[in-house]
C-alpha cells in the first residue's frame, strides 16, 4: 500500500530531523507571539515563497534531466541513460515518498507543505483570523467565515 501524500515524506526522513523541523517551526511561531498584524503578515508572505521538499525536488531533477540531455547530445549518447535513472527516482519518490536528494533536503531543513501550512495556521491564530468562526448564527455564514479565515 502507498503512503498518503501529507505521510511519505516524514515517514521516509529521520526521527531526529522530523523533530528538527518540529522544533524549528514552534521556534518560529514563538517568535511571532505578541507581533502586531503587519509582522505577522510579513511572515505569512516569506511562508508563501518559501519552497516545499516537493518543489525541490521538481527542480532538481529537471535540472539533472536537462544537464543530461545536454551531455549526452554534446559529450557522449551514454549520458542519456542518466536523465532516465533521474526519472526512475522521481518516479520512486511519487510513490514511496523517498528518493536520494530526498534526506539531503531534509537535513537542509526543507519542509513539506503541510509542515508549512502547519506554521502558517499557527500565525493565523495568532493574528486572531479564526476568532469569529463558528460564532455566526447561519451555518452559510458560518462556513464562509471558515473558509475566509482559511484563505487570508
Amino acid at each position: 500500500m502507498l503512503p498518503s501524500t501529507v505521510d511519505r515524506v516524514p515517514m521516509n526522513t529521520a526521527d531526529s530531523v522530523n523533530e528538527e523541523i518540529r522544533r524549528q517551526t514552534m521556534q518560529n511561531v514563538a517568535c511571532y507571539q505578541g507581533a502586531n498584524a503587519q509582522q505577522l503578515q510579513a511572515r505569512l508572505d516569506e511562508l508563501d515563497e518559501e519552497w516545499d521538499v516537493e518543489r525541490m525536488l521538481e527542480a532538481n531533477a529537471a535540472t539533472a534531466v536537462l544537464v543530461g540531455l545536454a551531455l549526452g547530445t554534446i559529450v557522449d549518447k551514454r549520458w542519456f541513460i542518466f536523465p532516465g535513472i533521474v526519472a526512475g527516482f522521481l518516479l520512486q519518490h511519487a510513490l514511496q515518498g523517498w528518493c536520494p536528494p530526498l534526506p539531503v533536503f531534509r537535513r537542509m531543513g526543507v519542509r513539506t507543505a503541510s509542515e508549512i501550512d502547519y506554521e502558517r495556521y499557527a500565525l493565523k491564530v495568532l493574528r486572531g483570523d479564526f476568532a469569529n468562526v463558528g460564532q455566526t448564527q447561519k451555518s452559510t455564514n458560518a462556513l464562509q467565515d471558515t473558509l475566509r479565515a482559511a484563505e487570508e
